[in-house]
């Protein structure tokens, strides 16, 4: 359960930005999403690997 503090006379948009924070966060939105649909394992590896030589070229291009 998320629970956001809200001072006194603190504005309730500042709060509800908070709560959407903590909220995205947590990663209950994504893990919701990743559970509608069923992805192969393989497919999953692939995706993290893409993703990983994809930082690696950032990382090397931002260190010359």
């Amino acid at each position: 359960m998320i629970i956001v503090p809200v001072k006194e006379g603190e504005n309730i948009e500042r709060a509800l930005k908070k709560l959407k924070r903590k909220f995205e966060k947590t990663g209950v939105v994504r893990e919701l999403r990743d559970r509608q649909k069923f992805t192969k394992p393989s497919v999953t590896k692939r995706e993290q690997k893409i993703k990983a030589v994809y930082k690696n070229m950032m990382q090397q291009q931002a260190e010359n």
